[in-house]
């Protein structure tokens, strides 16, 4: 999880950076240092009037460019006469664009990922129609109304062709949306509650809230694992835990991850033949074998034409949830602690596990939501820069330094309290849901 977090924001960091770094120079502006993390300095070295380094704290990183009220709040620098390589020399415009650099590269990064994604493994998708067997409805699930053996047909009273729409951005960011279910041959209409994400961030709610409910074989069984030792072969499909029968896969997982470290009895289909079997679980509640579902997943691919205007609306949709997000938390949905994480959130959202696939979706997922924050007008991020060049091209009137020194501070102060609210709140899930 600490490797692919730190390669995931060191990437990020340092291409957002460069954006701001390469604009200034552009336009003529002296760069002395860009830093990817934040000091104490691990290594760096002289390339013309700029220094490179690596920081400690791997959290972010800063670009400090001459003539420029910045984090580092150098303000003898400012009280000299303007230099023309200066930030502070140069014409409003320009600055608003060395400003923005750092944004736009990070738009830039998020688009070009989904893109080479969405180009180079299309869509696979678990087809409503395949979902037979109807839903496996946890706890949470069960308190909104659903039922083991639904079968949604519609959300928002439309139907959906992937059954992935179901836990999808218009159901978990939604306003008073609900599910349309068959049951026992009646049809019934199933509100979801508005603050359903908030239940769903909770570390306990470990199930989600629905998985199809779907006949598993076993597909590979490698040779040293606890299940080829027991005798299980590929095609084999496990039938019954410890006089316990079982059809579905989220019955085989339920059981496994409560009989951890357990030896159990198994009975196992094995073409027409019931073949009885001993073995142990692990600690980590598993016997080593590779399943393979039954439903048959369909994927769809696109040409590149396809993959770009997709792929660009896929980015953006990130940025439209998180202003959605943020509209729940101010209409009371969701609760700030529920909602926000900082390093060890992030780390677990990458997994321990290293996919490529899945390390770069992550990756361009979290390089939009660091453009949509850093626009926020916050005096100390880039969008409270914005703000205020902004301001100056629309009045004529630029802020005295003294306001836009004091804006710093407590821009750097809020930022300083909101880092220490999400660490704290990471901590805090982690104590109190191990």
């Amino acid at each position: 999880m600490v490797g692919q977090l730190l390669l995931g924001l060191s990437i990020l960091v340092g291409l957002h950076e460069l954006g701001h770094l390469l604009a200034a120079k552009l336009f003529g502006m002296r760069v002395e240092k860009y830093s990817i993390g934040f000091p104490p300095k691990i290594f760096g070295f002289q390339w013309g009037e700029t220094e490179y380094s690596v920081g400690a704290i791997p959290l972010g990183g800063f670009v400090k460019i001459s003539g420029m009220i910045d984090e580092s709040l150098d303000m003898e620098q400012m009280r000299e006469e303007p230099k023309p390589w200066e930030f502070r020399a140069k014409p409003a415009w320009q600055r608003l664009i060395v400003m923005m650099g750092g944004i736009i590269v990070n738009i830039i990064t998020g688009i070009v990922i989904f893109i080479a994604l969405i180009y180079a493994n299309g869509d696979r998708y678990l087809p409503t129609s395949e979902v037979k067997y109807g839903i496996y409805a946890s706890e949470l699930a069960q308190e909104i109304g659903l039922r083991t053996g639904d079968q949604i047909i519609a959300i928002n009273g439309e139907s959906f062709d992937q059954f992935d729409d179901v836990m999808g951005l218009d159901v978990l960011l939604g306003t008073d949306s609900y599910y349309t279910v068959r049951r026992d041959g009646r049809v019934l209409d199933i509100p979801i509650p508005n603050d359903l994400i908030e239940k769903l961030s909770d570390r306990s709610a470990r199930e989600g809230l629905v998985v199809a409910r779907e006949p598993f074989t076993a597909r590979e069984v490698p040779p040293n694992s606890e299940a080829a030792r027991a005798g299980l072969q590929a095609g084999d499909r496990i039938v019954q835990i410890n006089e316990q029968p079982i059809q579905f896969f989220h019955e085989y997982y339920m059981m496994a991850d409560s009989l951890k470290g357990q030896p159990v009895n198994l009975r196992v289909l094995r073409g027409n033949d019931t073949i009885p079997m001993t073995a142990s679980f692990s600690e980590k509640g598993q016997l080593g074998f590779i399943a393979q579902p039954e439903f048959k997943r369909d994927t769809i691919f696109y040409s590149l034409a396809e993959a770009i205007p997709l792929g660009t609306e896929r980015a953006f949709n990130v940025v439209w949830a998180n202003i959605k997000g943020f509209a729940k938390i101010f209409r009371g949905e969701v609760s700030p602690s529920k909602a926000i994480s900082g390093p060890v959130g992030m780390a677990e959202i990458y997994g321990s596990s290293f996919d490529w696939t899945k390390f770069w979706g992550i990756t361009g997922f979290i390089s939009m939501v660091l453009a949509f924050m850093n626009f926020l007008p916050i005096p100390a991020l880039d969008g409270g820069h914005v703000m205020f060049l902004t301001y100056e091209m629309i009045s004529g009137r630029k802020p005295s330094d003294k306001f836009l020194e004091n804006s710093q501070k407590v821009g750097i102060v809020l930022l300083l309290g909101l880092m220490a609210f999400a660490i704290g709140n990471d901590i805090f899930k982690l104590v109190t849901n191990p």
